[in-house]
């Protein structure tokens, strides 16, 4: 078993931050067998636990593990059964073998560490295998890519199931990004400014401090003294993405949160964002999101931790 892999799945779920407003979650480890695990550095981790924990779980999690080798019996039935029964089945990393072989990947599309990816497909050829995303969901059933992208996948699951406030506050405990984007659209709940240099992260935050106002590439360009060509090119390179589409983002993570936290019209939340008016709001839900704002605050706006 892979130390990392399975220690993000023991970070996520396993950890009370309650005192923070977070989730608390009944935690087991188990194993078919009882007793010693010998991980892939060398060391054992100790279990005690024997799979009768997982009989009525709502989420069953495989840590990676050494693709091709062998698999109880039982722990292909317990995720079986898991899927059956409409619990959350995740796979971190070379875990996707786990669920290939039990067989519930069958008919829908996954994704495990690039290294894997091919072996997977090959392996198993009734599961589409993407290997150039960070998780992929095919209900209830999730698989992650390579290390750290176990941790976007699980925290997809409790935003899925708490909202998203609840998945900020594992975020931040862990200082990692509330959701890296992978190529889904996905409820993050607070922006990230990353930049690679100091120019363009005070432009950026200058720009989160007023999203409420028209913005344009002429504007930030004189700020960061450039030209606007100049700006746009290096914007582009350092962080990805064009200042616009930034910016639109931004607006959108800022609309979720005021969704969540507050009771403010959506009028109000168009105005304070830079949308403007609810339709433009809307249609930008729409669009990246694929839900509505009404929708987005129906579902996690009764539900914010704590």
């Amino acid at each position: 078993m892979s130390p990392f892999e399975f220690g993000v799945i023991c970070e996520v779920f396993g950890i009370d931050r309650s005192e923070h407003g977070g989730p608390v979650f009944d935690f087991h480890v188990t194993a078919a067998e009882p007793g010693p695990i010998r991980t892939k550095l060398g060391f054992d981790i100790l279990v005690h636990e024997d799979l009768s924990a997982a009989a009525d779980a709502d989420l069953i999690a495989i840590p990676a593990y050494e693709a091709g080798a062998p698999i109880h019996p039982e722990i292909l039935r317990v995720v079986r059964d898991a899927e059956a029964r409409g619990a959350w089945v995740l796979s971190v990393c070379s875990g996707a073998f786990v669920l290939a072989e039990a067989g519930i990947l069958n008919g829908r599309r996954s994704t495990t560490h690039w290294m894997y990816a091919a072996d997977l497909a090959r392996a198993y050829p009734e599961t589409d295998v993407d290997p150039d995303v960070l998780f992929v969901e095919n209900c209830r059933v999730v698989t992650g890519a390579g290390t750290a992208a176990g941790i976007d996948a699980a925290l997809h699951i409790v935003r899925k199931e708490l909202g998203a406030a609840a998945a900020n506050i594992i975020a931040r405990r862990m200082v990692v990004a509330p959701q890296r984007d992978g190529g889904q659209s996905q409820f993050i709940a607070s922006p990230v400014v990353e930049s690679r240099s100091d120019s363009f992260a005070v432009v950026t935050e200058w720009m989160m401090q007023n999203l409420d106002r028209e913005l344009t590439v002429e504007q930030l360009a004189r700020k960061s003294l450039m030209s606007p060509r100049t700006f746009a090119r290096r914007f582009r390179a350092d962080l990805g993405t064009t200042p616009t589409a930034w910016l639109n983002r931004q607006r959108l993570l800022r609309a979720q949160q005021l969704l969540e936290e507050t009771e403010w019209s959506l009028e109000a939340i168009a105005g304070d964002t830079g949308f403007g008016a609810a339709a433009v709001m809307r249609h930008h839900f729409l669009e990246v999101l694929q839900t509505t704002p009404t929708a987005y605050r129906r579902t996690f706006g009764s539900r914010r931790a704590g």
